[in-house]
């Protein structure tokens, strides 16, 4: 039986790549029909912003055996038959253990990921020349349930206007589900554990000024139906889905860049893989300048100080990190208090 596989033609760098796509027809989000075809088109026609968002960094694949509804792994590591145009950079993970991760540069590359089954692409905040330094700094707004991307905006716009005394221009985009991520530029000479520490300092502002609507609150329990401050996203090895990325959910959504001028009207759900290369080629890319004029964190650092001093401290890491100097315990609060 002859193999359904096609052929696409990606223009790039060093000239068109001839790109094999194997089972093209394969559907991806059975409600609309979008197959792996599909996804490669999109990936295509947006592959100039979604490479300067995404590319020379070290990016993970959220990779899935069949649809989205199907079984789902990551990788991280270049895969056996990795195409010589798709480069990789060692990296080093919280475990301190190091290994080589892939970095994306064209649009074959982008391409070439789809053809493995790629939806989701996870970049690193650092670059591939300097994976230890972050050049931005990341805040995921993440609606608790009872809520959901209305109650984001205001939070959204009170962090610009934080980030901003802060010396920092923010960006914003949609996560492609409920919540907005907010990035801003930032030199990259700070290692991870720092631009954390400014992460946690604006996100304990925010919840200061917004305090019946934000929380810090890493344990559920804790948070009831405030806006969670993700600040454990801008950990070593901690990602979120880049912008331009396709996310898992039935009508396709994108993680969308956005105008701040858009924001208070958007609907998330309009920013698809069907729309969002029109959307593109009409607008332009919002994040084209994001790295034209990077600030420092050194604001955000002295605030951090501050709160130290205050007393405020180290909040808790994600659960698979080694213990970490002055975190608190790491054991949910209940349960706590049944073993006491």
């Amino acid at each position: 039986m002859a193999s359904e596989a096609t052929t696409l033609i990606v223009d790039g760098p060093g000239g068109p790549r001839n790109l094999r796509i194997s089972s093209p027809s394969r559907v991806l989000w059975p409600e609309l029909g979008l197959t792996k075809l599909d996804l490669a088109g999109y990936l295509v026609a947006v592959s100039p912003a979604f490479l300067a968002a995404n590319g020379d960094r070290p990016v993970s694949l959220q990779r899935f055996s069949g649809g989205i509804d199907g079984e789902q792994f990551f990788s991280k590591n270049p895969p056996k038959g990795t195409p010589d145009f798709v480069r990789s950079v060692p990296v080093t993970y919280p475990s301190g253990r190091s290994h080589p991760q892939l970095v994306l540069d064209e649009p074959a590359g982008v391409v070439w990921a789809a053809q493995m089954n790629t939806v989701v692409f996870h970049p690193w905040a650092s670059r591939a020349g300097n994976t230890d330094n972050p050049d931005q700094l990341r805040i995921d707004l993440d609606p608790q349930p009872g809520t959901g991307f209305p109650e984001t905006v205001p939070v959204a716009l009170e962090l610009r206007s934080i980030l901003a005394e802060a010396g920092l221009t923010a960006f914003i985009k949609t996560s492609g589900n409920r919540g907005l991520h907010v990035f801003a530029p930032i030199e990259p000479t700070h290692e991870f554990l720092d631009v954390r520490h400014a992460v946690i300092a604006a996100a304990r502002e925010l919840e200061r000024r917004m305090p019946d609507t934000v929380t810090t609150a890493w344990w559920k329990e804790e948070r009831g139906g405030k806006m969670f401050v993700d600040y454990n996203q801008a950990n070593r090895d901690r990602t979120m889905a880049g912008a331009y990325s396709p996310r898992p959910l039935p009508h396709a959504p994108v993680s969308c860049p956005l105008e701040w001028d858009e924001l208070a009207t958007a609907d998330p759900a309009a920013f698809t893989i069907a729309t969002v290369p029109d959307r593109v080629a009409e607008r332009g890319d919002p994040w084209e300048s994001m790295h034209s004029s990077p600030g420092t964190i050194d604001t955000l650092l002295g605030w951090w100080n501050r709160d130290l001093d205050a007393g405020l401290g180290e909040l808790v890491f994600p659960p698979d990190y080694p213990k970490m100097p002055g975190e608190p315990p790491r054991v949910q609060p209940s349960r706590a208090r049944k073993t006491s």
